[in-house]
């Protein structure tokens, strides 16, 4: 009896086996159908379960602003899946408007975007939220609303300016090219370190000596930036393996920098003191970082601004706000007048001519363009000094708090990110016309000469709302000073077969640099009163007409990749 009954029970096994393997697949097979069923109105790459778009995202990696554009030319937003969150990427302006401005505290930074950017910028007003955020951006707005920042920036604009143009004119007299892309990150750099916290670090000069912060800063950026689709990185940062390897090594050179920035600065204000020249409780200097110090000194700081990694979080902030922005539009405006020089030859006739109208405002004599270096230098100085800051003025991602409902009825979840993309929305024919991938600066000037503005919701390259960029003017300030000089005596022609293509990294720097053949404008001394008749006016020329032109082709849409919002 007993073997007889044990033959069911062990041939049972196998079956329950079966059986329960049939059951697993069935309830897995049901989740997908179910997942896929609740994805079919979706717009954006098809996402699986677990895993989302992961697998697409990082095929398009290399080319990720563009793979967003053939998806937001068809759809106005886009939702892509990622595994633990979600990224809802938007081009509408009527959508980014709702994000930046009338919904704008939902849309914080958000703790995700903050885990992910905290190893850069740390409690820095580009990563901060809240009393924190308000706080950096008081005293930083106070700073750059100052008639005596602006006046110095002007300065040093126009000194750095000068020293990148004496280097060119060496390169061209000894035949050579040179990166422009790389130039003009050393000239942001030592501008931004000499405006915003007041030392001198020479990254320009004439020996251009090797720049082991930019290159690792970079490398950080790059990193960092990666993270955002990158499911494996918290694990490759707890084994201390692979890119988070890296990007410790290259923070450690950053981090060195910046609090050899800040000791020197600190060390600047203690001798000024004790010289007699600097009494304690007056403003030390009309740079960015020397403010906060007062603040930490005065224990006036609600930002938290006591302490060295404090404002080690402040200088990187500025670093990546002064430099890299204003650097990489600098590139990619000297790469799209390389390659449209009809658009270069019409900005060089504008610069002579408001050249020599600002000489006659001034009662200037303007130097000749005789023989050798001395008197090309000597004009190109004086051109320098015509540039006034009147004079020229003539001329990111976020957290989801709460459940949300866009303008066009996407739903966003909470703990999710919501990015505008400026790089597709400078492409969108739905926001520009059917001309918007072309690179056409007449777009932005109206018939009399005058701007032709456009809202910032929908030409986002210095944010909107309450986050809108405080250094919008400066950065103006610097690209029309340099673009002016560079293109008034300089003609650039692109080496043959340089590759010029977008670098990955929360600024599209270019990842292979500019290179370029530089040669002297040799006109810079002839008949300008003929090139000012050759100009068709309406009524008589004015400055801020004509150099109107420049102060919208630095606008490139666009330089920033995308701004993320945290839901």
């Amino acid at each position: 009896m007993e073997e007889a009954h044990a033959m069911p029970v062990t041939s049972f096994f196998p079956l329950a086996g079966i059986h329960k393997l049939i059951a697993i697949f069935l309830v897995v097979l049901s989740w997908i159908l179910v997942h896929m069923w609740s994805l079919r109105n979706q717009k954006g790459p098809r996402s699986w379960p677990v895993i989302g778009a992961t697998v697409e995202q990082l095929k398009n990696y290399h080319r990720m602003h563009d793979w967003l554009v053939e998806y937001l030319s068809k759809h106005r937003t886009v939702t892509v899946d990622m595994p633990f969150t979600s990224y809802t990427y938007i081009a509408d302006p009527v959508n980014v408007e709702h994000v930046l401005k009338t919904n704008f505290t939902n849309y914080p930074k958000g703790e995700v975007y903050r885990s992910y950017m905290d190893v850069l910028l740390g409690d820095g007003i580009f990563n901060a939220d809240g009393e924190m955020w308000r706080k950096q951006r008081k005293t930083a707005s106070f700073e750059f609303a100052s008639k005596n920042l602006r006046d110095y920036s002007t300065v040093v604009f126009r000194e750095y300016s000068l020293k990148l143009s004496s280097i060119l004119s060496k390169a061209c007299k000894a035949g050579r090219f040179v990166d422009m892309q790389e130039l003009f990150m050393r000239m942001t750099l030592d501008s931004i370190c000499k405006v915003g916290f007041g030392v001198e670090i020479g990254t320009l000069s004439a020996d251009l000596p090797e720049n082991s912060f930019a290159q690792a800063f970079d490398a950080a950026n790059i990193i960092v930036t990666l993270r955002f689709i990158d499911p494996l990185w918290r694990l490759k940062k707890f084994f201390h393996v692979g890119s988070e390897a890296l990007l410790v090594q290259s923070m450690k050179l950053v981090d060195d920098f910046t609090y050899s920035v800040i000791r020197r600065r600190k060390a600047e204000i203690v001798q000024a003191r004790a010289g007699g020249k600097q009494e304690k409780g007056e403003q030390i200097k009309h740079d960015i970082l020397s403010r906060f110090i007062e603040l930490g000194e005065a224990g006036d700081d609600g930002g938290g601004f006591g302490d060295d990694k404090s404002l080690r979080d402040v200088v990187l902030n500025f670093v990546i706000a002064g430099r890299d922005t204003t650097a990489t539009t600098l590139s990619w405006f000297t790469y799209m007048a390389m390659t449209h020089p009809d658009v270069a030859e019409k900005l060089r006739r504008e610069l002579t001519a408001f050249e020599a109208e600002r000489a006659r405002e001034e009662g200037v004599a303007l130097v000749g363009g005789g023989d050798g270096d001395a008197s090309f230098a000597a004009r190109v100085a004086q051109f320098a000094g015509l540039l006034s800051y009147d004079g020229l003025g003539k001329l990111d991602p976020k957290g989801i708090l709460e459940d949300d409902v866009l303008p066009d009825g996407t739903k966003v979840r909470a703990g999710g990110m919501v990015t505008y993309v400026p790089y597709s929305m400078g492409r969108m024919e739905y926001n520009w016309g059917p001309d918007a991938a072309s690179f056409r600066p007449e777009r932005w000037i109206n018939d009399d000469g005058a701007f032709r503005n456009a809202s910032p919701f929908k030409f986002t390259a210095f944010q909107a709302g309450p986050r809108i960029c405080l250094g919008k003017d400066s950065a103006y300030l610097q690209m029309k000073m340099a673009l002016a000089i560079l293109f008034r005596f300089y003609r650039f022609e692109l080496v043959e077969n340089h590759p010029v293509k977008y670098r990955m990294m929360t600024i599209l720097s270019m990842a292979h640099g500019l290179k370029a053949e530089v040669s002297i404008s040799f006109d810079f001394g002839t008949q300008i009163s003929s090139v000012i008749n050759t100009i068709p006016r309406t009524s008589p020329i004015s400055p801020s007409l004509r150099f109107s032109a420049l102060e919208k082709l630095v606008q490139i849409p666009c330089v920033e990749g995308w701004q993320w919002l945290l839901l």
